[in-house]
C-alpha cells in the first residue's frame, strides 16, 4: 500500500506492507520519504497556493509516483490537509495531482484527519506508554489535538502551525522579543481553546507545573517539529528515526531547546546535526508551539513518534 500526506510544509510518502489484523507492528515500512515543498507558503496572507509552491510539490510527487510504480503498490491514497483546505485556488492543486500521480487528493475533514492521525500514532504504543493519550500533530499550517484511548474521543484543529506562526510573527532573523511575545500570545490563546475543546481545560498552572502526572494523559507529539526538537534534546549526531521513535523528552528539555532556537539565527540552526535544511527557518515556531502545549496541558514530558497520519492512511487501505 502507498500513502501520501501533503501538508503545509512537507509532502511525505509511505509504501508499506500491511500485517494481518492485530499484528504488531501493524505495518512494515518499505519506503518512507519526506520532501519539504512549502506548499502553504504565503497562504495565510494571500489565501492562494503560489505557482512556485505547486511546482515544487509536482516535482516531489513525480518522484513518488516512480517509487510507487517500482514497488508495485496495489492501492494508493493521498490526503491533503491544511494548505489545500485554505486556498482559493485548490482546484489547480487537485488537477496537478491527478495529472502527476493518477489519483485524486482527498482534502480530508477534521474528523477524518483526527482518526487517521490517532490510528497511526498509537499503533504499537501501548507497550511503552499508557493510555489515555493526547496526540498533537504540529504541522506547517495547523496543529491537531486528539484525545482517546483505543479510539478518538475528542479532536480539534487550530491554525498555529510552524509556517503560519513564522510568517505571521517571527519574521526577523533571529526573532525580536516583541515578535516572540506576540507569537506566544497567539499560540497560548489557540492552545487554551483547543484544550477546552478536547476536555483538558484548566490544567495549566505555569511552566513549573509540567512535573505533575496526576490524571494527566500521555502526550504523544508528531511531525518534524517534535522529532527535531527531540533530536536536539537528545544530542543526536544526525537525524535517526530509530532513536527518535517513542523517545521521551522532558518539559525542561523542550523549554531549553525552544529558548536556544528562538535566540539563534537560521544560519546557526542549519549547523545543528539533526536539522533538515527546509525546516531551519520555521523550527523555532514549532518548538514554541510544543512548549506552550506542554505548559498549558500541565504535562511533564512528550513521547515523540515517527508514526502519524501517514501510517493511518496506509492502515485505512486494508
Amino acid at each position: 500500500m502507498a500513502g501520501i500526506d501533503c501538508g503545509t510544509n512537507s509532502v511525505r510518502l509511505l509504501i508499506a506492507d500491511l500485517g494481518a489484523p492485530g499484528a504488531d507492528p501493524p505495518l512494515t515500512d518499505v519506503v518512507r520519504r519526506m520532501e519539504i515543498v512549502r506548499l502553504g507558503e504565503g497562504v495565510d496572507r494571500t489565501r492562494r497556493l503560489a505557482p512556485e509552491a505547486i511546482e515544487r510539490t509536482r516535482r516531489a510527487l513525480t518522484g513518488y509516483a516512480a517509487e510507487i510504480t517500482a514497488h508495485g503498490a496495489e492501492r494508493v491514497r493521498m490526503c491533503a490537509t491544511s494548505a489545500s483546505r485554505d486556498a482559493d485556488n485548490a482546484a489547480e492543486f487537485v488537477a496537478m495531482v491527478q495529472a502527476t500521480l493518477g489519483v485524486t487528493p482527498e482534502v480530508v475533514t477534521g474528523d477524518e484527519e483526527a482518526r487517521l492521525t490517532f490510528a497511526g500514532a498509537v499503533g504499537g504504543l501501548a507497550t511503552t506508554a499508557a493510555a489515555p493519550y493526547l496526540v498533537v500533530d504540529i504541522g506547517g499550517g495547523s496543529t491537531e489535538f486528539v484525545v482517546g484511548a483505543d479510539a478518538v474521543d475528542r479532536a480539534v484543529s487550530v491554525d498555529i502551525g510552524c509556517v503560519r506562526m513564522t510568517e505571521r510573527h517571527l519574521r526577523a532573523d533571529p526573532p525580536t522579543p516583541a515578535q516572540i511575545d506576540a507569537a506566544q500570545r497567539d499560540v497560548t490563546e489557540a492552545v487554551d481553546r483547543a484544550l477546552a475543546a478536547v476536555g483538558l481545560a484548566g490544567r495549566a498552572t505555569g511552566a513549573s507545573a509540567a512535573g505533575s502526572t496526576d490524571g494527566t494523559p500521555t502526550l504523544v507529539g508528531l511531525a518534524g517539529s517534535v522529532t527535531t526538537v527531540a533530536g536536539i534534546a537528545l544530542g543526536l549526531d544526525a537525524y535517526r528515526p530509530e532513536r527518535l521513535h517513542h523517545a521521551t523528552v522532558s518539559y525542561q528539555q523542550v523549554a531549553a531547546v525552544t529558548a536556544d532556537l528562538l535566540a539563534m539565527p537560521v544560519a546557526g540552526r542549519l549547523r545543528i546535526p539533526v536539522m533538515h535544511p527546509g525546516r531551519a527557518d520555521v523550527i523555532a515556531a514549532g518548538a514554541m508551539v510544543l512548549r506552550i502545549i506542554m505548559e498549558r496541558a500541565g504535562v511533564p514530558a512528550v513521547v515523540a513518534s515517527e508514526h502519524d497520519i501517514l501510517d493511518g492512511i496506509c492502515l485505512s487501505l486494508r
